[in-house]
């Protein structure tokens, strides 16, 4: 059961059939621009919408709102150092920030950034600095379990470091856990690994560490050797092996905003610092009140409770039961953050030019105000360079994201109920075609039409 009681409540919408398809039509087939006013059960993302705890909203209280050096900033710099290891610790208004400011000091025109894989806001920052983003996750079977599936390809990095293209390569960066590749964590010895290599060919080692806790859950509940390791432990243990993170702290930080850059090297902090400053504000506040930096700097020690990571690990594993039961294509093992269903295993008459994923999120919101995300071709589709269609995505996944503290067990067997209505009715479901696209992350203000 939830290791927690409810102490408020905020209403959900029920909004009717008619007025589901009259939002999503509004919004032009993008669940992104439905207002939350029409949403029964909002699984988009699990990113800044966490309740956060009676003790974090205590902290709210004493928050510092001084300018520069806050008492604030200070709990918040110790709770990190204690959980990273790392000296120098920036704060910023949210994760985007924290990559953009760290890949803008390391990358330039014709470098490339190596990850197991890069999220979308990752790789527009990659490509906004002039570099190349290259993606070398493990391979994967279709319905096949493993139990690391976050990891990154170690014979293909060091193929890809020892040949013409490694002395472009200026960093190398682990996603824990890979949400891109449904949310699987990257065991330990995967990141002793990649280290050696990172340090046999000098480049850094950095970790998006935006779910660092429940990829050390999952590290040691599935490491033999690793068997009644705290999670924070396993955690210490990772960050050990990294030149620095970043981090959006609305994942595990179990906060609705904030983020946070720490490292090693005091060098590259000046370089990120001076960008902080002339982007985010003094480095002691990065954007963020202090209030917000003493609800994170609480956040971030509640996070590693094992009674909860359990509970967010056992929910997605049961929560995925009830889509599989209700006839949904699941991704296995189940993370934490999220179930991923796999759309193009569902829509199979549905080619990926067609935005198979973005078919079934949109029929899962008209049938139940359900609002789920797509990442599919519409998020990780290429341009085609001859002005084809869009090269397609590795995988046409939906992810139901779960956010920390929100939903109960009543709410998922909701969502399971809708996805069985979906289900029944998948070969008759039809693709969308993109109509207005803008930037390099179209699918947050695409305009969407259904195909005939």
């Amino acid at each position: 059961m939830e290791p927690f009681r409810i102490k408020a409540v905020e209403p959900i919408p029920f909004p009717s059939g008619e007025e589901r398809r009259a939002a999503l039509v509004s919004a032009g087939y993008n669940l992104f621009r439905v207002p939350a006013k029409a949403i029964t059960i909002d699984l988009l993302t699990d990113s800044g919408t966490a309740a956060m705890s009676a003790a974090q909203w205590s902290a709210l209280l004493s928050g510092d709102e001084s300018y520069a050096g806050a008492r604030s900033f200070e709990r918040f710099e110790s709770v990190v150092r204690e959980l990273t290891g790392f000296t120098e610790v920036l704060p910023v208004h949210q994760g985007r920030a924290a990559e953009r400011i760290v890949l803008h000091r390391l990358l330039g025109h014709g470098d490339l950034s190596v990850a197991n894989t890069h999220f979308d806001s990752t790789r527009a920052s990659v490509l906004a600095a002039g570099a190349e983003a290259v993606d070398l996750p493990v391979s994967h079977t279709d319905g096949a379990a493993n139990p690391f599936g976050g990891n990154i390809d170690v014979p293909a990095l060091k193929t890809l470091l020892s040949g013409p293209a490694g002395d472009a390569v200026r960093c190398v960066v682990l996603t824990i856990t890979n949400n891109a590749n449904g949310g699987q964590p990257v065991s330990l010895t995967n990141v002793r690994e990649t280290k050696v290599l990172c340090d046999r060919y000098g480049i850094p080692l950095l970790l998006d560490a935006s779910r660092f806790a429940e990829n050390a859950y999952l590290v040691a509940t599935r490491s033999a050797d690793l068997a009644g390791l705290e999670p924070r432990a396993v955690a210490r243990a990772i960050f050990d092996l990294a030149d620095g993170c970043w981090a959006s702290l609305k994942k595990d930080g179990v906060a609705n905003i904030g983020g946070l850059i720490a490292v090693r090297d005091s060098g590259l902090a000046d370089r990120c610092r001076d960008q902080l400053i002339e982007t985010e504000g003094f480095p002691t506040y990065g954007g963020l009140a202090g209030r917000d930096l003493d609800a994170l700097a609480q956040g971030l020690v509640e996070v590693t409770e094992p009674r909860y990571l359990r509970y967010r690990a056992e929910s997605a594993r049961w929560f995925a039961e009830l889509l599989e039961q209700a006839g949904l294509p699941v991704l296995r093992p189940t993370g934490c953050h999220a179930v991923y269903v796999d759309a193009g295993r569902l829509l199979r008459h549905v080619p990926p030019a067609l935005l198979p994923a973005t078919a079934l999120a949109n029929e899962l919101y008209l049938a139940g105000a359900v609002r789920v995300s797509e990442l599919g071709t519409l998020v990780f589709g290429r341009p085609d360079p001859e002005g084809g269609p869009d090269l397609p995505a590795p995988r046409e996944l939906v992810r139901f994201a779960l956010p920390r503290r929100v939903y109960t067990a009543n709410h998922l067997e909701y969502v399971a109920e809708v996805a069985g209505e979906v289900a029944a009715k998948a070969g008759s479901l039809r693709g969308y075609r993109v109509v207005r696209q803008v930037g390099r992350m179209r699918q947050f203000t695409a305009v969407l039409e259904p195909v005939a």
